[in-house]
């Protein structure tokens, strides 16, 4: 089977939570159905697929978009939430490597670009998260920090106090140090990102 696959994003695998810093060759172990799901895709991609580049994300956040998407938007919840000045509860064991829009982007058009300008195959799996290793609690923090809320509002507890209805993953920050070299591009700090998308949305 014959196939082009120049882009496969996001493509995430979800790990068993037993350490930090995935590397791409690192063992897959997911948890629940949407992570084996997406470790069927790219196997099925690197089988049969000649040219191909995947890209495994965590969460991808920034502005809205011109188009707004139904679906909330994790910094804009987080901001929402905060603002009302009441205490919300934000895990402290479930970490993360939020990756800012505009990084993903620039990742997608290097790839794009080499691709076209040297007309030969791509295969290439790829980490594409931000620099730092955060949970939801300190994405949380970080968006209060920006804003100037309340710290005593946001509530610090364990992902095991509620109940989701399927297991998540606690751990899948990522080592880009594959995609930094690579590409030589190097993804904004969380803290940077949080600024960056109340900015773009005041303008």
């Amino acid at each position: 089977m014959k196939c082009v696959v120049k882009f496969c994003s996001p493509v995430l695998t979800v790990y068993e939570g037993v350490k930090s810093f995935y590397k791409e060759e690192d063992e897959t172990l997911p948890v629940n159905m949407y992570g084996k799901s997406k470790v069927a895709a790219e196997k099925f991609i690197v089988e049969k697929c000649s040219n191909y580049a995947i890209l495994r994300s965590s969460i991808i956040y920034g502005p809205q978009t011109v188009s707004p998407v139904a679906k909330s938007l994790p910094i804009q919840w987080m901001d929402s939430v905060l603002s009302q000045g009441q205490q919300v509860e934000f895990f402290n064991d479930e970490f993360r490597c939020p990756v800012y829009v505009k990084d993903m982007v620039n990742v997608i058009l290097s790839l794009a670009k080499t691709w076209l300008s040297d007309g030969k195959k791509v295969q290439v799996l790829l980490n594409v998260g931000g620099p730092d290793r955060v949970s939801r609690l300190q994405m949380a923090e970080s968006v209060a920090t920006v804003h100037g809320y309340n710290h005593n509002t946001i509530k610090s507890v364990s992902a095991s106090s509620v109940n989701r209805g399927v297991a998540s993953p606690s751990d899948i920050s990522m080592d880009i140090t594959k995609l930094t070299q690579m590409l030589s591009i190097k993804p904004i700090s969380f803290q940077d990102g949080v600024r960056a998308t109340f900015d773009a949305e005041a303008s």
